[in-house]
């Protein structure tokens, strides 16, 4: 096909990369780690992290993996927040030959079991401020071998500190009961004597396990090989070199959670191979402390969704910060909205650039201009190696200007789903397109623009939500006979779940429906409001019309 957004590319921006200037991810980690050992990888809470201690120590914990039987593809997850230790643990992961899941530490028992059994992941690395989760349903799953690790384990002396304080005096850290747990640090001790036995990767082999909301109501596991990541890692740096390099001190500040694939490679993978300096956030809702710390680094780079920006431009302190070093603001997962974009222009005169992916993309699909003067409202161009064509519901392509589904190709697309060959053949084509489920046209330049959403897919502050899932477990409420979710305009989170609900118990209330749902979802799954009817509409057949409710929430919130 033809690529006209090649015409459109900046200066030094290459039309295509090559994924097999690396044979795996343990390869180009070994490079990043031996050409930049003493620069700081990580800084968090005041501590600061070199890329040789994340070698030494990433070293350790997959030579004591290898101790376990852990063999090439065994399935390790790891849940944790944004802390030091997640690059070391995924490392670890990566090097002893095995595929990283990665999970939400916000996660419910429900969820978590789900992920755990789904992925037959036998190991677990976990923050001991969410070891009462897993203990809640280890019993239920094929996990073995459990590795605690808590927030300060790397900070040092002032770690035993921040342990105390979040142990006796914040209660942050639930009692659990995981008896055969062992700590990260005797963990570590173990694998230094052990040793590491190198293993052969491939292209085709599993590095991630990456969960993302399922249309069955289920999260599924995309595969992500490490050609997949690899490829994605390539095509963003070469989109990046005008403006960073790793011959300059690059500092990103990293406030989205690393489990997430945005931060994931975006912040810790890419950065990485540049030499960064991550910047960890550990509670970026905090935005008084959040700002705080930004006034401690001569900071290059950020990235961010629609709300954690709209956040900080509304925080009268950070407009007071020093933006002469900001070269690159990245804004993904959501919308940019244009109101935000031009008052982040105003207040720090760096043009906030929006980009757009899916976890099954690794996630990078299309990427504005970074010497971008204004927002344009556009989520960019295809990057390198990458084909995107909008098709009609017969699979045809539309001409320039005109709507179409979103579909996608290139190196960075996943594998498919893990297990779920049926799932998988709903989204690939049989030309090797991955279908988005999002409307877009494109102009004669090659710049895409969302218009619509053709799935049900609700988006939460860049998390993805999906109405089965909510519904499978409101309907397992008692006073519940039937209900729908569907997502309606929120300016915090730019979308937010709006539940209906057809009572089977007249006494039902709004707060027990929400209680049960706190109780069972993720913070950012749960219903922002309930609303009872006495009906829902329907199809012939007797299908819940979610589009109907759609376009009800919108003449609701209209009226408000």
């Amino acid at each position: 096909m033809t690529r006209p957004w090649l015409g459109a590319y900046p200066d030094g921006v290459p039309h295509d990369i090559d994924p097999g200037a690396y044979r795996s991810l343990v390869e180009l980690m070994d490079e990043s780690f031996g050409k930049f050992g003493a620069r700081t990888a990580f800084s968090f809470m005041g501590k600061d992290l070199s890329y040789r201690e994340v070698d030494s120590l990433s070293l350790a914990l997959a030579g004591y993996f290898q101790s376990l039987g852990l063999v090439k593809g065994d399935r390790v997850a790891v849940m944790m927040p944004n802390l030091p230790q997640y690059l070391v643990a995924i490392a670890a992961v990566l090097r002893a030959g095995c595929t990283v899941v990665n999970v939400n530490p916000l996660y419910t028992a429900r969820e978590l079991e789900h992920q755990l059994n789904d992925s037959g992941a036998e190991v677990i690395v976990v923050v001991e401020n969410f070891a009462h989760t897993l203990a809640e349903i280890i019993g239920k799953t094929k996990v073995r071998h459990v590795v605690v690790t808590s927030i300060g384990e790397l900070l040092g002396l002032k770690g035993v500190l921040v342990n105390l304080v979040l142990r006796r005096i914040k209660k942050m850290i639930p009692p659990y009961r995981l008896p055969n747990a062992i700590r990260m640090s005797d963990v570590i001790a173990d694998g230094r004597k052990r040793g590491l036995q190198r293993v052969p990767l491939a292209h085709d082999d599993i590095a991630f396990l990456q969960y993302t909301g399922g249309t069955t109501g289920v999260a599924k596991g995309a595969i992500l090989l490490h050609r997949n990541i690899i490829a994605n890692l390539l095509q963003a740096r070469a989109w990046l070199r005008p403006v960073l390099d790793s011959t300059q001190r690059e500092v990103i500040i990293t406030p989205l959670p690393l489990y997430h694939i945005f931060s994931l490679t975006a912040n810790c993978l890419i950065f990485m191979t540049l030499g960064a300096e991550n910047v960890l956030i550990p509670n970026p809702r905090d935005i008084p402390g959040f700002v705080k710390t930004l006034r401690k680094y001569r900071f290059t780079a950020i990235t961010g969704v629609n709300t954690l920006f709209n956040a900080l431009v509304n925080n009268p302190n950070f407009a007071r910060l020093s933006f002469k070093p900001l070269r690159l603001v990245l804004g993904g997962g959501m919308a940019v909205q244009e109101a935000v974009a031009k008052r982040w222009k105003e207040i720090t005169g760096v043009t906030l650039v929006e980009a757009y992916g899916l976890t099954e993309t690794s996630p990078a699909a299309t990427i504005n201009p970074l010497n971008l003067a204004e927002y344009n409202g556009s989520i960019g161009l295809p990057i390198p190696s990458t084909l995107i064509a909008l098709r009609d519901d017969a699979g045809k392509d539309v001409p320039l200007g005109q709507p179409g589904e979103i579909c996608i190709k290139g190196p960075q697309v996943m594998a498919g789903y893990w297990n779920r060959p049926d799932e998988t053949a709903k989204v690939m084509t049989a030309d090797g397109y991955f279908m988005t489920g999002d409307i877009g046209v494109m102009d004669e330049k090659g710049f895409v623009r969302i218009v619509d959403r053709k799935k049900d897919m609700i988006l939460v502050s860049g998390f993805n939500v999906y109405p089965n899932e909510i519904e499978g477990v409101v309907a397992g409420h008692p006073g519940v006979l039937e209900c729908a979710a569907v997502g309606v305009p929120d300016k915090k989170s730019g979308e937010a779940v709006r539940l209906y609900v057809v009572k089977k118990d007249p006494a039902l209330t709004e707060e027990s429906v929400m209680k049960f749902c706190r109780e069972h979802l993720t913070g950012y799954k749960c219903p922002r409001d309930v609303l009872f009817r006495g009906e829902l509409p329907k199809s012939n057949v007797g299908k819940i019309l979610r589009r109907e409710l759609r376009d009800l929430a919108k003449k609701e919130s209209a009226g408000r």
